[in-house]
């Protein structure tokens, strides 16, 4: 399966919106729609080949609506718990999470995954 599959990326979507003080503490929700918008359209610049895209939201973010090419994800409780999550289930899948957090890339990286930060997907 991890051989054909298409690159898994995992965008953290608190951690990537909030490396940008662009007023998106204002609308959090429609910042993250916006991330949203922008992985939809761009993709993952950089990346060659198919790619699944997967946005974990949380908190006042919740409630953003997946779109062709973006599934999202609203995390239950904590967002880095999902993400981790998502990545166990992958079965040996080729994975990128996107997020500059340094907790998260460690426990991501143990399973496996690969890492980049927030600059990878912002424009």
């Amino acid at each position: 399966m991890s051989s054909e599959a298409p690159l898994l990326v995992i965008v953290d979507a608190a951690n990537v919106v909030g490396s940008v003080p662009d007023g998106w503490w204002r609308d959090r929700r429609g910042a993250a729609e916006r991330l949203r918008d922008r992985l939809a359209a761009d993709g993952v610049p950089g990346r060659d080949g198919p790619v699944e895209i997967v946005l974990v939201v949380e908190g006042a973010a919740r409630g953003v609506e997946s779109v062709p090419g973006v599934r999202v994800e609203a995390a239950p409780g904590s967002g880095d718990d999902r993400m981790v999550e998502l990545v166990a289930e992958a079965n040996g899948r080729r994975i990128l999470v996107v997020t500059a957090d340094r907790e998260l890339r460690e426990r991501v990286t143990d399973l496996g995954a690969e890492v980049t930060g927030p600059r990878a997907v912002r424009g």
